[in-house]
């Protein structure tokens, strides 16, 4: 039986974290935040392209995703405080 070591982290992993052990402040942290926020929005912006391109999604996909209601539903019992 082969045991595998697991690391804790992956690459990308390690390198945040690396990169936040050099924040100095409150505002490094912002600006970290916003560039990880425009990298992920850029990837969708890609993802959303390419399923377009593709055919996938069209007009009537992005209509129907304007009335879609993905929220968790929760009993209304629980919902009163």
């Amino acid at each position: 039986m082969e045991t595998t070591i697991r690391q804790p982290f992956n690459p990308a992993q390690l390198e945040l974290l690396s990169t936040m052990a050099s924040l100095n402040s409150e505002s490094d942290l912002i600006e970290l935040k916003q560039a990880l926020a425009r990298f992920f929005a850029d990837r969708a912006d890609r993802e959303m392209e390419r399923l377009w391109n593709e055919g996938a999604i069209n007009e009537e996909t992005l209509e129907s995703w304007k009335h879609e209601h993905m929220r968790t539903p929760y009993h209304q019992d629980t919902a009163k405080v």
